[in-house]
């Protein structure tokens, strides 16, 4: 798999901006109930790591994802996460790394799973320190929420949109 430029694609997210969005991260059981992450307004991303991808590209991915303008501000500008600011939900989705073969979807250029996970919980840290870092986010108290990694979930999102983007690295 490669971009339009013949280099590999190591990533693909989508970016979906929403006024609430609610994760459950597990499941109810006989004794417990459901457990579930929540956001106000701010950027659901979507994420999936492929075969090839490494610690180098998690940096890059986090200054892209939030700096890009893609909130829509109280006076209708579009703005970055930061400046908004707003919380970010991030959810690992390896079905965005599906390709159709016939009528199934093969899932080959996947990263594997310890390999994966390990991109992803890095990602999900140098996402919360940068809205740590942030002046603006820090007082406004907005946070970084995940799913689990590998995992089935449920997702109830309320988007102003819908506003969603496909960003691949």
């Amino acid at each position: 798999m490669t971009d339009g430029a013949g280099s590999p694609v190591l990533a693909r997210t989508v970016l979906q901006q929403c006024v609430h969005a609610r994760l459950v991260v597990k499941p109810a059981e006989e004794q417990a109930p459901e457990e579930w992450v929540e956001i106000q307004r701010g950027m659901v991303v979507y994420i999936c790591f492929f075969k090839g991808a490494t610690e180098d590209i998690v940096q890059k991915m986090v200054n892209s994802l939030l700096h890009v303008k893609l909130c829509e501000s109280d006076s209708g500008r579009r703005v970055s996460v930061l400046e908004l600011p707003g919380s970010v939900l991030i959810v690992p989705q390896a079905t965005l790394g599906g390709k159709a073969k016939g009528r199934s979807m093969q899932y080959h250029g996947n990263i594997g799973k310890e390999e994966g996970l390990q991109l992803f919980a890095s990602f999900v840290s140098q996402c919360e320190t940068e809205l740590a870092s942030s002046g603006k986010c820090a007082e406004a108290g907005v946070a970084v929420k995940h799913g689990t990694y590998g995992n089935r979930q449920v997702l109830k999102l309320d988007t102003n949109g819908p506003y969603t983007h496909l960003v691949e690295f």
